[in-house]
């Protein structure tokens, strides 16, 4: 998509913080899981720019793979929860930290973490860049945030409207 062809998109969350907050993130997780063997799932599709800082940011031995859920339908949820692509490998008996985008009504994540909790692993966490409670139906236990925001739309840094703007350097809220 050319650029004079994206809508406009005001900057949220920057670059710099983005970074800075990664770093700190992947501090917190080093020091708590230091001596354990870590899986870290990502959440498809939206965690994918998260994930990939934060793992480079954690100074640890991990194994890392990915679970597709779908909820979402242009920028409002469809209430439907589904995975799209699931785990690759057993997590039975492993501490999990489950890497999410954005934590809103907490429905999916309730779903994803009841489904996880079948496989019977060790632990779950969770690290989500963002929150939202104002929009939470079902409170989240999310263990390593990033940024807490307020009800607005926002693409970026792997968040997308409708599969686009996901490319975006910084967290954004497209002006409509």
């Amino acid at each position: 998509m050319s650029s004079d062809l994206r809508p406009k998109v005001d900057v949220l969350i920057g670059e710099a913080d983005l970074s800075a907050r990664v770093a700190q993130l992947g501090a917190e997780i080093t020091r708590d899981y230091a001596g354990k063997p870590l899986v870290v799932i990502g959440v498809l599709k939206g965690s994918f720019v998260f994930l990939a800082d934060l793992v480079r940011a954690i100074d640890l031995p991990m194994a890392v793979d990915f679970i597709g859920i779908s909820s979402y339908q242009g920028t409002r949820t469809s209430g439907v929860v589904q995975i799209t692509s699931d785990l690759t490998r057993p997590i039975e008996g492993k501490d999990v930290l489950l890497v999410e985008d954005i934590v809103d009504t907490g429905l999916t994540m309730k779903y994803l973490l009841a489904n996880l909790a079948t496989r019977r692993p060790a632990s779950v966490k969770i690290a989500a860049l963002l929150e939202k409670p104002s929009r939470a139906q079902v409170k989240i236990p999310i263990d390593y945030r990033g940024f807490v925001i307020g009800d607005e739309f926002v693409v970026g840094y792997g968040l997308d409207w409708d599969g686009k703007l996901r490319n975006l350097p910084f967290v954004g809220v497209p002006r409509t």
